[in-house]
């Protein structure tokens, strides 16, 4: 009796070949942004941070000045609008 014939090892070449074709296909398919995109989501980025932050030093400012208070608003004011910036930067950044 005979064996069963055997199935040749994977050509490597063949295989690297394939994957090359697949990452050619999927970048046509789905091509990188461009460097003004990227550019502008780096700018929508720091805009989202640092409004909320200027937001909240102003209103922190203006209560302290109405208030005659020191820095008793202005600095958790600071602190919060960096934290709902750096929030609302996180969630645009891993969006859908």
């Amino acid at each position: 009796m005979t064996s069963p014939p055997q199935s040749e090892p994977p050509d490597a070449l063949a295989a690297a070949a394939r994957r090359a074709e697949k990452r050619a296909r999927e970048g046509i398919e789905s091509p990188e942004p461009s460097l003004g995109a990227r550019l502008g989501q780096i700018g929508i980025l720091g805009w989202t941070i640092v409004l909320p932050t200027l937001l909240g030093v102003f209103i922190g400012r203006w209560l302290d000045r109405t208030l005659a208070t020191g820095v008793l608003f202005s600095a958790p004011l600071i602190m919060i609008g960096a934290i709902i910036g750096l929030w609302s930067a996180w969630k645009w950044m891993h969006r859908l």
